[in-house]
């Protein structure tokens, strides 16, 4: 589920620039994230970034990770929902060319095991769009 969600913020910061989400909720069954947003998603774009999220876990991406200092990290990547408890090392979750992102959680190894991409709702509210989703085997 991690995994996807890294596949979700990288289709949105793609497609609307609109930057990671800002707030997530990582469950095994179903997920939300949350968006700093103007507007409400249309159906086609919901289909669009479910299709995009789908056709890179079909592609079989390789999922790995590094560690970089702190310091080093901060300059490349938004550290700010990482708990402080993450040290002074960041593990930097890859997958594939398509996404980099400090992350703490447990992640696939191909893209492949994530299975198929569902988004089950979305909804606008004070310039937030949430986004739930869940996984299918």
């Amino acid at each position: 589920m991690h995994s996807a969600e890294h596949l979700l913020n990288q289709t949105m910061v793609r497609f609307f620039d609109c930057g990671r989400c800002f707030s997530s909720h990582i469950e095994k069954k179903k997920s939300k994230c949350d968006y700093h947003f103007d507007r409400p998603l249309s159906d086609d774009e919901i289909a669009r970034v479910q299709d995009k999220v789908n056709d890179v876990v079909l592609s079989d991406m390789r999922v790995g990770e590094e560690f970089m200092p702190r310091d080093a990290a901060e300059k490349r990547f938004n550290l700010d929902r990482l708990p402080e408890e993450a040290g002074d090392r960041v593990r930097i979750i890859r997958i594939g060319d398509y996404d980099a992102c400090p992350c703490i959680g447990p992640h696939v190894k191909s893209t492949k095991e994530i299975g198929g991409f569902r988004i089950t709702s979305s909804s606008f509210e004070d310039g937030v769009l949430r986004i739930r989703f869940k996984l299918e085997s």
